[in-house]
């Protein structure tokens, strides 16, 4: 089921599958995860996921990871076993590099690593953890989601909190609402961002600021498409901040009563389509229709002439922050954006720089990687930057209509690669399981973690350079 980016969940057809009924006839692993519509509902599938299924199968253990693995076993789980094999280098802050410092548990020790904490980064961490929350009800990643529950019980929420940023923001200060605004559609999709809303939130929040929460949520993103992407479970302990609900380290449940108020209430956060009287689940729906020929070409058109949004940092004071991260010729703009955070900055440019040097993908795979994501999200800058990347490699125009077609000029396993790609970016669980084996089949482990994880960085990357609004050099 090779279908390529001019098919599957093109043209706002976001309906993937009906749950009901059609779907006795579709195979488990080649459908979407559904979307939960009421709170119960959300906390039914939360619970469920703890049992899920891991999508790239490891090497056992060696000796010496054995001998590692008694003294922490944290340090060899599925997931830290695949950064470690397959992505040496990289870590977790690469995506979440603005979303502040979790308040640590009353007599807990400290945190085995601390990464020093970027000055410029203000922004109150429980306020940036309910647009994660935002971003994750709205992308469907219930490991995301539920680890940003306990969280945002850790700082003090209730569930009757929880259930009414899901179903009514009218109760939350008004600039909360206008960035809550602001998350939810740099989720849903980058470039139909505007001057307006960023205007809005500009009542309430300096540009800075604003950038700031761009990159939060951009992270929250990534990491939603790289733990869907390779198929991480629910931890067990409600990510190290269950004790909020239990009063105690180790394995809490989802499944806590909800009032009766919020009982049968439909999120207004999610993307909900067709819902009928008395469903609890709904078809997932993509967040972002992909764009046609037209708003194509106008997209990259007003890149190259609009103005940014957002401060940019001159360039020499760019430069002096960046170091030798600083390319030679005229910095790019989205460098300078980062500019503004004198360490978060630098670490996020270096987490790019890592991804773009991945071994396991040629640069070709990379920027086709790119410009598929930023095509999927509306990203008018990435786009352009990545087309400009496949010319360098001598893409002509029938190669870039092949790409936006039918892709005939591509193997079977670069089109497999591509339709993750575009269905990770197009929403995190729109990639079906049945849809990432085939590209495992067609590729290898170390190709498909690579894959995710450029997913994931170019999502962030399309979200706080559009939010920006930044000029096409």
């Amino acid at each position: 089921m090779a279908r390529l980016l001019s098919l599957g969940l093109d043209d706002g057809l976001a309906l993937v599958l009906v749950l009901f009924g059609a779907a006795a006839a579709v195979a488990a692993d080649d459908a979407p995860r559904p979307t939960p519509i009421t709170r119960p509902a959300m906390k039914r599938m939360l619970e469920e996921m703890k049992s899920r299924r891991e999508r790239i199968p490891l090497p056992d253990l060696t000796d010496a990871e054995k001998a590692a693995a008694a003294e922490d076993p944290t340090a060899h789980s599925y997931e830290n076993r695949l950064r470690a094999l397959y992505l040496p280098g990289t870590e977790l802050r690469g995506y979440l590099g603005f979303g502040g410092t979790a308040p640590k548990r009353p007599g807990a020790p400290p945190p085995k690593v601390v990464i020093e904490p970027d000055p410029a980064v203000t922004l109150d961490y429980g306020f940036k953890t309910r647009l994660f929350w935002i971003a994750s009800r709205v992308n469907n990643c219930q490991y995301c989601l539920g680890h940003q529950e306990s969280k945002l019980l850790a700082v003090g929420m209730t569930d009757d909190d929880l259930a009414r940023l899901d179903t009514d923001w009218s109760g939350f200060p008004e600039n909360e609402q206008a960035a809550f605004t602001l998350a939810r559609k740099l989720t849903l999709a980058p470039g139909n961002i505007t001057d307006a809303d960023i205007d809005q939130c500009l009542l309430h929040f300096t540009g800075k600021e604003i950038l700031e929460m761009a990159l939060s949520v951009g992270g929250n993103n990534a990491i939603n498409r790289w733990k869907e992407g390779i198929g991480v479970a629910q931890a067990g302990n409600g990510g190290n901040s269950g004790w909020a609900q239990t009063g105690a380290s180790g394995a809490h449940s989802y499944l806590t009563p909800t009032a009766d108020r919020f009982d049968t209430v439909a999120s207004a956060v999610a993307i909900l389509s067709s819902v009928k009287p008395g469903d609890d689940l709904v078809a997932t729906a993509s967040s972002s229709p992909l764009a046609s020929a037209e708003e194509f070409a106008a997209g990259l058109a007003a890149a190259r002439s609009r103005s940014a949004r957002l401060p940019l940092v001159a360039e020499p004071q760019a430069r002096k922050i960046l170091g030798a991260l600083a390319p030679e010729g005229p910095l790019p703009h989205w460098m300078r954006l980062l500019a503004h955070f004198p360490l978060a900055g630098p670490r996020m440019v270096k987490a790019f720089e890592l991804t773009a040097e991945a071994p396991g993908l040629s640069p070709v795979d990379r920027a086709r990687i790119a410009w598929t994501v930023a095509r999927r999200d509306r990203a008018w800058y990435a786009l352009g930057l990545a087309e400009e990347c496949l010319r360098a490699f001598g893409a002509d125009e029938a190669t870039l209509a092949d790409l936006a077609g039918d892709q005939r000029q591509l193997s079977a396993a670069e089109r497999a690669v591509l339709v993750v790609a575009d269905r990770l970016a197009a929403s995190p669980v729109a990639c079906t399981d049945a849809d990432f084996e085939r590209a495992l089949e067609a590729t290898s482990p170390a190709t498909m973690v690579q894959v995710v994880h450029a997913v994931a960085m170019d999502s962030l990357f399309d979200r706080f350079t559009e939010a920006a609004g930044l000029t096409l050099e």
